[in-house]
């Protein structure tokens, strides 16, 4: 992963100190127990598709061309009919909350102050009506799995539409978890297993202990189901994705909702043309960052193929591995839209709260900024296949 170059924060160092989305990364680590930044921050197995994902940025040098009047630049996308400030979007993030006292309702505030949508999962603590309450002014999408009790699935769909959100984001990798090893190691389990590793853990981390005894993990979504208590929820989220979930059933998602539907979890061109086919507006070229089926390629390298095989008749976005501006560029000038961002969301969260998400924004907004001046592009637009050009792969360090 790219680490080179990186300069390590000093012990005293706070979100104000922070210039990179390496820095929040660091922040963040510091300031949560490590099962719980292990389970953000790792992957699947061996964590190759992980790092692929970020590595997969370095196999593209930008081509900048010269005397191009740049004086005045905009970062602004319309995406799925809707004009936002950045070619981003907040990817769905399960726990999030947990991480972070509130954190789907800041997170998405964040979103919305800085002009991009917000996705909410299925899995998160809030649940659809908190944040569709706490976050009114913000782009709200809500991200679906598929589960084994049709009704209560379609039931979120319903109340998803009924808060207002504008997008169905219906993510199709999940029919079981991945084998997350650092889970495994650490013993992660939700609610937190109370051993003696965990209590001292918990105990050197107390701004964040805290935070959890005063607003208490749950899962929102799921409250008025026909279990009660957090442990026995959290036992049936553990059995409830669905894997015999075919196009059949995303067909009929598609008829139940009134607006735009992204398909998520797409690297194959021809699934790419399915989900076009059954009426997807938006395609998330995702391995789910890293975290599901290892050794799969990074959505990077794959989005040339996808690109090519449904043409216009979808928007695409890039999920997993963006850590600087530069990579929101080499992605539009491979067919992207947008590019959605999970991790540094959520380590600028952890590591300040809604103003640290609003700071891994605000650092990729500048970056970009700078980029577009650099390479000689004033809209994201005028960004194509001409300002990049393949290199061989990077010796990983």
């Amino acid at each position: 992963m790219r680490e080179t170059g990186a300069s390590s924060l000093p012990r005293w160092a706070t979100l104000k100190d922070a210039c990179a989305i390496r820095d929040l990364r660091q922040l963040s680590r510091r300031r949560l127990p490590r099962a719980v930044f292990d389970y953000i921050d790792g992957g699947a197995e061996d964590e190759t598709a992980l790092r692929d994902n970020e590595d997969a940025f370095l196999d593209w040098h930008l081509v900048h061309r010269i005397a191009v009047d740049v004086a005045e630049r905009s970062h602004k996308v319309t995406l799925l009919g809707r004009e936002q400030a950045l070619p981003l979007v907040f990817s769905p993030t399960g726990l999030t909350g947990f991480y972070h006292p509130n954190g789907e309702i800041l997170a998405a505030r964040a979103a919305g102050r800085s002009g991009v949508p917000y996705t909410l999962s299925t899995m998160s603590v809030a649940s659809i009506e908190e944040v569709a309450r706490g976050a009114a002014e913000t782009d709200l999408w809500f991200q679906l799995y598929g589960l084994r009790d049709r009704d209560w699935m379609h039931g979120l769909v319903a109340r998803a539409r009924d808060a207002g959100y504008r997008v169905l984001c219906v993510t199709l990798d999940l029919p079981v978890s991945g084998r997350r090893e650092r889970d495994v190691h650490n013993r992660f389990t939700m609610p937190l297993r109370p051993s003696l590793a965990n209590l001292l853990d918990l105990a050197c981390h107390p701004g964040w202990s805290l935070g959890v005894m005063r607003s208490p993990p749950r899962f929102g979504n799921f409250e008025n189901a026909d279990t009660q208590g957090f442990t026995n929820i959290a036992q049936r989220i553990a059995g409830s994705f669905d894997a015999s979930l075919h196009w059949g059933d995303v067909q009929r998602l598609r008829e139940m909702w009134p607006g735009p539907m992204a398909i998520k979890g797409v690297m194959h061109p021809e699934d790419a043309e399915r989900a076009v086919a059954i009426g997807a507006e938006a395609i998330l070229v995702s391995n789910h960052g890293g975290r599901q089926l290892d050794h799969s390629p990074a959505p990077l390298t794959m989005l040339p193929e996808i690109a090519q095989a449904v043409g216009r008749r979808a928007e695409l976005i890039v999920d997993g591995g963006v850590r600087r501006g530069t990579d929101i560029l080499k992605a539009a000038a491979l067919g992207a839209t947008a590019c959605s961002v999970g991790r540094p969301f959520l380590w600028g969260l952890t590591a300040g709260g809604q103003a640290g998400a609003e700071k891994a924004i605000a650092m990729l907004r500048h970056e970009l900024d700078v980029a577009m001046t650099l390479l000689g592009v004033a809209t994201l637009g005028a960004v194509g296949r001409d300002h990049v050009r393949p290199v061989a792969r990077r010796t990983r360090v």
